[in-house]
């Protein structure tokens, strides 16, 4: 194995591990995975559209549509008014918000903690980094991904 495929091994290994963290701490909070997701995405404040959470964390339309079904039922998400034929975007109450920050206390916690010791490490940079490479590989993925029917 040559060192370009060592790294990429350990980059995939790394992900995958980070993505078994957020699975296990939700789990742990007895949310759905994608539910931590969402909330997450709603947290900043923002209006967001499903379509645009759906396109920026990666998660299935239909899976947002359903996660969204079940936060406005609960009271945790609220949709604004559209605006000549936009979809509508949503945001969190103040249940929502109060919910969002129970569950992700220690999720937040623990972001903080981790980013905090990576800095005492590595150059600020490496965030950089990391968000440069996922819209890379996202992009050459996308590009040779195998079509429906191909085989």
């Amino acid at each position: 194995m040559n060192e370009y495929d060592k790294m990429l091994r350990r980059l995939y290994l790394a992900t995958n591990r980070i993505d078994g963290g957020y699975y296990f701490f939700a789990r742990g909070a007895e949310v759905k995975e994608n539910v931590l997701a969402l909330l997450y995405a709603l947290d900043d404040g923002q209006p967001h559209t499903q379509a645009e959470i759906a396109r920026d964390w990666q998660i299935p339309k239909t899976t947002v549509n359903t996660n969204i079904k079940e936060l406005k039922a609960a009271g945790y998400v609220a949709f604004l008014p559209s605006q000549a034929g936009r979809e509508k975007a949503l945001v969190l109450t103040s249940a929502g918000r109060a919910y969002a920050r129970r569950v992700q206390r220690g999720m937040y916690e623990a972001e903080r903690t981790a980013l905090e010791r990576t800095l005492e490490r590595f150059s600020p940079e490496f965030v950089d980094a990391m968000d440069y490479f996922a819209d890379c590989i996202c992009e050459e993925l996308s590009r040779r991904a195998p079509q429906e029917g191909d085989k």
